[in-house]
């Protein structure tokens, strides 16, 4: 019985700690026999193979004794054998212990009947095990008792199983009820869907889907859908895949729906993240090394890539114990994202991939999830050496498996990055909506958490934004950029953008360092006042002055000498901050 109660202890603490299954059948505890009800019986008699369920009720009108004996275990928690003895019946009978009724006749009491309650981990009964008319008419020995006991174990453990999986049962359906719910509202209406069908897709030029420079600003809503279905039609996917163009435009809407309206990870980024990708493939060149199936579960990816994300990154999540980071303790919501993908995909109307085979499935499946988990700076950093060692050998084999793995990832991250390589323009206002999501985050820390949050998401260290983005380009940027100019050069615009954008972070860096010299000069002479960034809708608003003005203006304060022999000391500075940031790198965009 000991060894029966720790299993159930153990069965019933894994319970507790979040298993997500309702609670185990919890027995009541009964003062007198007659309360107790069985709500299932099982009865097997010698020489049979077969074993019976009778009714409690069935029972009872059969006068069978030892229902009411086992009616007087559950009640007295306690072993019962009874040999049906004349004194027994007599005792009983005068003491009504058990609740026999008094016109059950002698006969029956006359039965040798063994009772054994069987109990859960909380030392409850939830059932009784019992032995009736011993061969020969013997009565049960000391030996019988033990025998029994130990088959009560196993008869315990088969109960609490059973209602494991009772539960379970209704979990799961549940789950599947959940789920049809879920599905019908994160999918787009057939409205939606009918109008998008009905809409003259202008061509990808106009959309100047075909350029590294291209930028969503400008677009609407419904221009930003369109502009998504222009990119499959032009790579003639939709043909390719057999894809009916009703679903196509469906699946596109409901994967614009499951964005949520955060200030930087919305459907906009997915559609920039989505273009670069495929200005990557056509205007790049680099549709040559991959397969259809590759290039459908690119596009596929970097749509998805970001699905229902809450604008906090995984670092959040794990501090604040949320369910997705129990459900998934790496890459927390990159494993979210893509169960949000085939989620979608599991919509009715909404599978893409409806007519593949099955092997194609799998394997678009399986590319999908490799590219949207390849999406984790964390992952980036393990397969950063081995991509770059890669290129750097000279002519790396883009047919083995693994180095077109590789590829991908580098990918993706490359594309998730791409507003680094925009227009100064564009990549400034980019930067000020990855700095407010960066800066809510930043608030919820201080605010739930109690903690002082790390200085990219710390609002009061605005001003470091573009010494932050300085080491951000050199750390993760550059190295990527660098290397897919390597295995491509019609790829090397996002290079030169990414390059001439270091420098205008560089020279706003400087000049921040300028002014705060300057202000601590006016401070120890002078009076003199400074101006801050303004801060607007959780938005960081960086000066309105272009770098190049910022050097000439430096120019004419300190001269040519004291430039140059400033940019020898910053220099040194930027050697420094990588070597800083050669290890967890997080910054803005």
């Amino acid at each position: 019985m000991v060894f029966f109660k720790r299993v159930l202890q153990r069965l019933d603490n894994f319970e507790d700690k979040g298993s997500g299954l309702p609670p185990i059948f919890k027995p009541k505890k009964f003062s007198k026999p007659q309360d107790v009800i069985f709500t299932t019986i099982f009865e097997l008699r010698r020489d049979e193979q077969e074993i019976r369920r009778p009714s409690l009720k069935d029972l009872l009108g059969s006068e069978a004794a030892h229902v009411y004996f086992a009616r007087h275990v559950v009640a007295t928690e306690q072993t019962f054998n009874w040999s049906g003895t004349d004194d027994e019946i007599k005792n009983v009978r005068k003491t009504n212990v058990a609740a026999i009724p008094s016109d059950l006749s002698t006969e029956k009491l006359k039965n040798r009947i063994l009772s054994i309650p069987i109990f859960n981990s909380e030392n409850k009964v939830i059932g009784v095990a019992q032995l009736v008319n011993k061969s020969k008419g013997q009565v049960f020995t000391d030996c019988d008792i033990s025998t029994l006991e130990a088959f009560s174990i196993f008869c315990g453990l088969g109960i609490y199983n059973t209602q494991m999986y009772e539960n379970a049962s209704k979990l799961m359906a549940k789950q599947k009820v959940a789920l049809e719910v879920l599905s019908y509202h994160a999918s787009s209406s057939l409205e939606e869907t009918k109008k998008l069908m009905t809409t003259s897709i202008p061509t990808g030029e106009t959309f100047k889907l075909y350029s590294f420079s291209f930028s969503d600003f400008q677009l609407t809503d419904d221009d930003t859908c369109q502009a998504a279905l222009r990119m499959f039609l032009d790579l003639d996917l939709i043909h390719k895949f057999h894809i009916p163009y009703q679903v196509m435009c469906r699946w596109i809407l409901s994967v614009k729906k499951n964005y949520r309206p955060v200030i930087y990870h919305n459907w906009r980024h997915a559609l920039n993240v989505t273009q670069t990708v495929f200005s990557m493939l056509m205007t790049g060149h680099m549709k040559e090394l991959f397969t259809d199936i590759e290039i459908m579960a690119l596009m596929v990816a970097c749509l998805c890539h970001d699905l229902d994300h809450r604008g906090t990154n995984n670092s959040f999540q794990t501090k604040i114990e949320s369910p997705l980071a129990i459900l998934y303790s790496t890459s927390t919501m990159e494993h979210h994202h893509f169960d949000q993908c085939v989620m979608i995909l599991n919509s009715e109307g909404n599978n893409i991939f409806q007519f593949l085979s099955p092997e194609e499935y799998r394997s678009i499946i399986s590319i999908v999830e490799s590219a949207i988990l390849s999406t984790d700076l964390a992952l980036y950093f393990k397969k950063k050496d081995s991509f770059l060692n890669l290129v750097k050998s000279g002519e790396p084999d883009w047919k083995n498996p693994h180095n077109r793995e590789l590829l991908r990832g580098m990918m993706m991250t490359a594309c998730d990055v791409s507003a680094i390589c925009k227009p100064w323009e564009v990549q400034r206002k980019v930067a000020e909506l990855v700095a407010g999501e960066f800066f809510q985050q930043g608030d919820l820390e201080k605010e739930r958490l109690k903690e002082q949050p790390i200085a990219m998401m710390d609002r009061e260290k605005k001003d470091e934004l573009p010494a932050m983005q300085v080491g951000f380009i050199d750390c993760i940027c550059l190295p990527v950029y660098e290397a897919l100019a390597e295995v491509q050069p019609a790829l090397n615009p996002l290079l030169q953008g990414c390059m001439e954008n270091r420098k205008n972070w560089q020279a706003l860096a400087n000049d921040k360092h300028r002014k705060e010299t300057e202000l601590f000069t006016f401070r120890n002479g002078t009076n003199k006042k400074t101006e801050n960034n303004r801060q607007l809708n959780g938005m960081v608003h960086l000066p309105q002055t272009t770098p190049s003005e910022l050097l000439k203006t430096e120019e004419k304060l300190h001269g040519e000498v004291k430039r140059k022999k400033y940019f020898s000391n910053h220099a040194r500075f930027k050697r420094t901050n990588k070597e800083h940031h050669s290890g967890n790198l997080c910054t803005v965009l």
